[in-house]
């Protein structure tokens, strides 16, 4: 099942209209993350996964955000946005 309280606003948005595409997104996970976790993370194509480190980005299905929803040291689920310059 879908762990919606770990999806922010933009992602559920997203979800729900390009259920079929892939979307960019951060991973916030524990500090610590065991082996396990690691290989999961690695499963999805998340690459340079160190220790210590809590954020991540991927390119994810939804099949795959669902996955990472359910798992324990999954904090946070967030959408990437394009960033864009501010013209002075």
């Amino acid at each position: 099942m879908m762990n919606y309280q770990k999806l922010d606003p933009a992602l559920t948005m997203a979800l729900n209209q390009q259920p079929e595409s892939s979307l960019e997104i951060f991973i916030h996970t524990e500090a610590d993350l065991d082996s396990a976790a690691t290989a999961v993370l690695q499963k999805l194509g998340v690459s340079g996964v160190k220790a210590g480190q809590e954020v991540f980005t991927a390119s994810l299905t939804l099949q795959q955000i669902f996955e990472l929803s359910a798992q324990p040291w999954v904090k946070l689920l967030r959408r990437s946005q394009k960033l864009r310059l501010l013209n002075n």
